[in-house]
């Protein structure tokens, strides 16, 4: 054990000093193509490796009972109901809420009972009807004139004026 501790030390002691004489070392075309050649051929039957793969592959594919493929369509339709079913959970939902609010299902897009009732609240405030605001309250002016006032008026300007004004009359 000593030797190999006294070998180190050696070893120590003579490094920087070895480094200083080393040179870089170069290399020859010749050994840079046996270099390229070595690292090339350990992977040169990369692609019968890769085809091997495929065709392991394969088989486990095919070894797949009917009972596994029988299982993977299984839980693919389940998935499908799973998201049908919460489509008309959905649908249901929005359509108790418009029969609450008056307001068509269609319009609602909330996915929770609370969203679709804030959403229809938002949409009959804004649909309330606002009428303008009119002198007679809407109500339909009682003719001052008779058609026969009407008729006598010798102006005609004025005649067909008055006709306009009271047409309900000549109707």
């Amino acid at each position: 054990m000593t030797e190999n501790i006294q070998d180190v030390n050696a070893t120590t002691q003579t490094a920087p000093e070895a480094e200083a004489e080393q040179t870089p070392k170069t290399f020859t075309q010749e050994d840079v193509n046996r270099i390229v050649a070595n690292r090339v051929s350990k992977y040169s039957d990369y692609e019968e490796l890769k085809a091997k793969a495929a065709k392991f592959d394969e088989a486990e594919e095919a070894q797949k009972t009917e009972l596994e493929k029988a299982q993977e369509r299984a839980n693919k339709l389940q998935s499908e109901l799973d998201g049908i079913k919460a489509a008309e959970e959905l649908r249901a939902m929005r359509e108790e809420v418009s029969k609450e609010t008056g307001v068509p299902a269609h319009l609602l897009a909330g996915d929770t009972k609370e969203a679709c009732m804030a959403q229809a609240k938002a949409i009959s405030e804004y649909a309330k009807p606002s009428y303008p605001h009119v002198k007679d309250a809407g109500e339909t002016p009682v003719p001052s004139a008779s058609k026969e006032d009407i008729l006598a008026i010798k102006d005609e300007r004025k005649r067909l004026k008055a006709i306009q004004e009271n047409i309900e009359l000549f109707q």
